[in-house]
Formats: C-alpha cells, sequence, structure tokens
C-alpha cells in the first residue's frame, strides 16, 4: 500500500473510532471553507478511496545528458518532476516541493540547465526556476507573470513573456540561466498573448506570436539585439498560427488554419509569406508536431474526433506512416511541446486512454515500435474493467450537427434506467476527448450512473467554422441549446433514466452548468458548477488584466454598451430566480482567471430566493483544484450532493 493510501486509511480509521458509535465524518481540510456542505462520511471516503489513488505521468522532455526522461507526477499531495531512466524503471524524484511543479525543461546541448515553471496556491503568477540538486533558484522578477517560451539552440539562452512591466502586456525577454539576473527585455508588445516560439539557428532572432484568439494569431520575427520586430504574417485575413519554428530551408514549420477549416502543419515562405501545407488530412486539426534536428524525422499528431493519431514520416511529410502500437486514447496536455525527438531519434510522448492513467511511451522512428515508459498505478483497480465510451451526435435547434461521449455504467450490475450526469468542458474552446475518467470512474462502476460528455458549438477539434458559432453574446445561448438537443436525445435512450438527469461543469463549463440551471430546470434534478462565470460583466471587470482582451474577444466586451446590456442579460446571476434545482458550487480563493467573488455571488442570490446551495471554497487553490486533500474532500462532497439529489428517490 501506497504512502498516501495508507495515510487515508488511518485517517479514516481514527475517525471510524469517534466515542459511542457516532457517524464518523471525514475532517475538513484547513484551507476548505465548506458552506451549506453536510458532514461528509467517513464511509463514503472509504469507498471511494481507491478511486483517488490514480496518478498521471506526464512526459515533458528527454534529458539529453543521460537519455532520460523527464516527467511530472504525485506521489505525494502534489505533482513533482522525476526521471525515469528507461523502459519500466524506477521514477526518481528531482523536485521537492510544497507546490506542485506544473512544467520544467532540459536545456538542449551540454549545459545541464533544468528550468522549472511554477506557481504559488494556484495564482498563476508562475516564475521560471533554475532547478539545482534539488533546490529551486529563482530566474525571474518573484512577482509577475512569467511563461516559459523556447531554448536558443545552444541551450545558453532561454526566451519567455514576462507582465512585469505593466501587469497586462506580456513583453518578451530572454535570460541565461546560468547567470541570474541577466534577464533582459528584447521586445516590448502590447497584449496579453505574446511569447517566444523558437530562437534562430545563430541565436541573432527569434520567432514570436502574439494570439488574439483560438482563430487569430500574428507571427513575428524579433531581432534580439536591436528588438526591431517584422510582421510575418498577411495583415489581412485572420487565421491562427502556433507552434512556430525555424526550418533548415529557410521557411518556418508552424500549425495554422490559414486557408482551411482545419488546422494544418505547414511551412510559411517569411519573405512572400506563402502557405504551403506539409500534412494530407483533408480532416481533422493536426494538434502536434515535432521535427528532427537534422529534419529526416517528422511526426505530427491528428485529432481524429477525439482520439489522438500519431503520423511518422520524413521531413517533407512523405512516406507517412501510421503510429499503430498505441492505446486509442489522447496525449496529455501540458506547457510544451507533447511530442518531442530526441537527438538519438526517439519520439517521446504521453498519452491516456479510459484504460490508462496517463502514460510516458517512446516510439523508434524507424521501426514505429512503441516502448511504454511508466505504467502508472490506480490504487489496485482493474482498469480493464473500466468503460470505453461510445459516440453519439444529434441535431440541435438549428440542425448543425453536435456530438459527445457517453460512457454507460456495466448493465451486467447495473439493469434498468440509470440516471445521468452531463459533464460539460472548459474553455470555452476546449473539446470533450476519450481519455481517462480519474476519480469519475468511481461515478460508472460504483454508483451506476451514466456520464455524458457533450461537445456543444464553439468546441475545438471540429474545424474552424463550427469553433466560432458561439462567439460574441448574441451568439452565446445557442451553445446552451445544444444542451438542450443532447438533452433531448438522451431522454429517448431506452437505458437511461430521463427522470434522474444533472449537469456538472468546470470552468467556462461552470458557465454552462449555471446556464444550463436556469434554461433546463424542469429537466435536471441538480447542477454542479466549479469555478464558474456567474455574471460575464463582473467576470470581465475581474479577471486578470493580462487575459481580459483575450475573454472580450470570445464573450464580448463589456465596455460596450449594448455588448454590457445583452453580457448581464444572459448571465445566470441575472437569471437566478430560474434556477429552482440544488446547485453545489465550488471555487479556489487564488483564482486569478474567474475569482472567488462570481460564485460568491450566485450562492447569495439562489439562497436569497430560498433555494439549496452548497459551497466550497478552497483558500489555498487557484483555477483548479491540484493539493491533493482538497481534490478529494471537493470530490466527496460531490459524491454526497449526487447522492442526495441524483440518486434518492424523487420526492
Amino acid at each position: 500500500m501506497n504512502h498516501a493510501l495508507h495515510a487515508l486509511h488511518a485517517l479514516l480509521a481514527a475517525a471510524l473510532a469517534v466515542a459511542g458509535g457516532a457517524a464518523a465524518a471525514v475532517p475538513v481540510p484547513p484551507a476548505i471553507h465548506a458552506d451549506g456542505v453536510p458532514a461528509i462520511p467517513a464511509a463514503t471516503a472509504e469507498a471511494s478511496a481507491r478511486y483517488l489513488e490514480f496518478r498521471r505521468a506526464a512526459f515533458l522532455g528527454w534529458d539529453p545528458q543521460n537519455r532520460s526522461a523527464l516527467i511530472k507526477t504525485r506521489f505525494g499531495g502534489t505533482d513533482q518532476l522525476h526521471s525515469v531512466q528507461s523502459p519500466g524503471a524506477a521514477r526518481t524524484q528531482l523536485s521537492f516541493e510544497a507546490e506542485p511543479v506544473p512544467f520544467a525543461s532540459h536545456a538542449p546541448g551540454d549545459s545541464g540547465h533544468l528550468v522549472v515553471q511554477k506557481d504559488i496556491g494556484g495564482n498563476e503568477f508562475f516564475q521560471l526556476y533554475l532547478l539545482k540538486d534539488g533546490r529551486l533558484e529563482l530566474l525571474t522578477d518573484g512577482r509577475s507573470r512569467n511563461w516559459f517560451g523556447s531554448w536558443s539552440r545552444d541551450g545558453r539562452l532561454l526566451g519567455y513573456a514576462s507582465s512585469r512591466r505593466n501587469g497586462a502586456d506580456m513583453d518578451l525577454y530572454v535570460l541565461d540561466p546560468a547567470r541570474p539576473g541577466s534577464d533582459r527585455m528584447v521586445a516590448q508588445v502590447s497584449g496579453g498573448g505574446w511569447n517566444i516560439s523558437d530562437f534562430s539557428p545563430d541565436g541573432a532572432h527569434a520567432l514570436a506570436i502574439n494570439r488574439l484568439s483560438i482563430n487569430h494569431a500574428v507571427l513575428a520575427e524579433v531581432d534580439l539585439r536591436s528588438g526591431a520586430m517584422k510582421v510575418l504574417t498577411p495583415a489581412r485575413g485572420r487565421a491562427s498560427y502556433a507552434d512556430a519554428r525555424y526550418a533548415r530551408d529557410g521557411r518556418i514549420w508552424v500549425l495554422s488554419n490559414r486557408d482551411s477549416d482545419f488546422v494544418r502543419l505547414g511551412k510559411l515562405d517569411p519573405r512572400s509569406g506563402a502557405f504551403t501545407a506539409v500534412s494530407r488530412e483533408p480532416r481533422w486539426d493536426v494538434t502536434d508536431y515535432a521535427v528532427s534536428d537534422d529534419e529526416q524525422v517528422l511526426v505530427y499528431a491528428i485529432n481524429d474526433g477525439g482520439v489522438s493519431r500519431l503520423r511518422v514520416g520524413d521531413g517533407a511529410g512523405a512516406n507517412l506512416r501510421q503510429v499503430d502500437g498505441l492505446p486509442d486514447g489522447v496525449l496529455d496536455w501540458s506547457i510544451g511541446q507533447l511530442l518531442q525527438i530526441a537527438p538519438w531519434g526517439e519520439i517521446g510522448l504521453s498519452l491516456s486512454s479510459a484504460k490508462v492513467p496517463g502514460d510516458v511511451y517512446s516510439i523508434d522512428a524507424r521501426t514505429l515500435a512503441v516502448r511504454r515508459w511508466t505504467r502508472s498505478e490506480a490504487g489496485g483497480l482493474d482498469l480493464e474493467r473500466n468503460r470505453e465510451p461510445e459516440r453519439v451526435e444529434v441535431a440541435s435547434f438549428d440542425g448543425e450537427k453536435v456530438s459527445g461521449f457517453l460512457y454507460r455504467p456495466d448493465p451486467a450490475r447495473f439493469p434498468g434506467k440509470r440516471p445521468l450526469i452531463m459533464d460539460i468542458h472548459g474553455g470555452p474552446e476546449g473539446q470533450s476527448r476519450p481519455g481517462f475518467l480519474g476519480a469519475d470512474n468511481y461515478l460508472l462502476n460504483e454508483l451506476g450512473v451514466a456520464l455524458f460528455l457533450p461537445n456543444v458549438r464553439g468546441s475545438s477539434g471540429y474545424g474552424t467554422r463550427f469553433l466560432d458559432l458561439d462567439n460574441g453574446p448574441w451568439k452565446r445561448e445557442d451553445s446552451v441549446k445544444d444542451i438542450g438537443a443532447f438533452i433531448d436525445a438522451l431522454a429517448a435512450d431506452p437505458a437511461l433514466d430521463a427522470a434522474r438527469f444533472a449537469v456538472y461543469g468546470f470552468s467556462y463549463g461552470g458557465y454552462m452548468c449555471y446556464a444550463s440551471a436556469v434554461h433546463y430546470s424542469d429537466r435536471l434534478r441538480a447542477a454542479s458548477c466549479a469555478v464558474a462565470i456567474s455574471d460575464f460583466v463582473t467576470f470581465l471587470e475581474n479577471t486578470q488584466a493580462y487575459r481580459r482582451d483575450l475573454r472580450r474577444v470570445e464573450y464580448g466586451d463589456e465596455r460596450d454598451p449594448a455588448q454590457r446590456a445583452r453580457l448581464a442579460e444572459i448571465s445566470p446571476l441575472r437569471n437566478v430566480g430560474k434556477i429552482r434545482i440544488p446547485l453545489m458550487v465550488a471555487a479556489g480563493g487564488n483564482d486569478p482567471r474567474v475569482p472567488a467573488s462570481e460564485a460568491e455571488q450566485i450562492v447569495k442570490a439562489l439562497r436569497a430566493q430560498g433555494g439549496d446551495a452548497w459551497h466550497v471554497l478552497a483558500r489555498n487553490e487557484g483555477h483548479g483544484f491540484h493539493k491533493r486533500e482538497n481534490r478529494d474532500y471537493i470530490f466527496w462532497a460531490g459524491i454526497e450532493f449526487w447522492k442526495k439529489t441524483l440518486l434518492a428517490p424523487a420526492q
């Protein structure tokens, strides 16, 4: 039994030993403020404990010094860095922080630098550090928001973006990690979407991308000596550009939806501005790619209806072969490149699926042989029991086709009509994909609750046209109507109980959760909404300055009177009188994206009209719950909420 599970059992045993045999409750973590939440029975925690014991291993890169894989994984309360020397080898811990370490990168070449990006309490004011002998040495200013960009080819310089000048604009900087205090601004910019994407081979220039929205970006080249910036993409027209890198032929590798409904991998000519596609797929986005230093090997991933499919070929995009030795799953997210080719030719990645919590794999570029480097534990559970999803497609109110993934409980164990929770993704430009369900497998496997993960209009992965269908305040509620179409279709499923439907949502999905409660209270039993926008106007006024303009492009501009009026009109807070079902509301006290006040104001309004609201505030978390004790408590509170509202007989 691992240390975390042993500690949990000890805690539960102590709780069960209370005097007089009274029903034992799980202690509320010190940083949690639980308001209106009943005591969580120790039995609930005990029953679900193993489902919380899964861990993930996320690939962060190769160590050029010893050919090991750098990963992040959790053995205690937070994700930390580990090194794995070979497939199946032990994980050697490298960082030992109280806070999670979400990202790190080894420098190329022989410098041996390992740079870490980390914040405090989820506030997202990330700092960059040099990791030496398990200790972090601060490289940035310790106050502003800093975001890792790219290494120079020799690993001597690191490019990044920082808000230190005014808190809003992400200016471009370079530093030498070997010399703390060497950082210097190389370009002063306007906007919160800038970062350095690559250094030229001679180190004199850098590529920089300004992300204005998910479908609009500007690619520029910066002279690192003078700071002069030359825009390389056309001034007219709107297209996305991402992950730009210098090619050996003088052109620029880049992912773009230019002249296409889908994102393609191609090359941009910096002189003429011409874009030539290299990937060949007529449909589906190219999500990630890597090219070897000598450009003899190219690997890229497409998002095939949610599943990651890998292609390997030469640097011209010829002789492409599909990698068949990986599970049907999803490349795991990280801040840096999801695919990396080592100097010795091995392709590294991490992937999750219904039966893989998240593990590191490598691919031999010549033979396409797959090797699994980690085998993440899952509390001793048999992962082969986990249910694979089925894809459901429906026509929405206007005929637009929308789809999602339906996970059904085992009918042999749970006969009859089953309750259902609709779990709405965030973003709003996110996408529900068939990865690992994590602790939610407890709902599916032990409580017999079906789960449906919808992709409403505005979700990524289905083309630029589909992605734009919810933009602005006047189209916003069209995506909410898509939820209504899903409810209609799923209610007609003979294996589902339409009288026991509920919704869950996180981040923008939390807004969708509130909005579903507003529009479909007569068809839902309950709604659990986390780090959620309750009022678009107050959200836009209070979100951090560095991201406000990016959100205005998506939702609308609260400074414009007509848009402000429409944003207020569609905000759940202004329509709370239509919510007639119980809510569970969770928030992070340090959330820079959706301030905790968004949760507080809707809880107050709902209770003022006699509504039922459970409110959980994690004071030491940001936009998400990353500390083990907080995450577990919120999950247990959710189980109790669903038991009361969804699984109990109708009143």
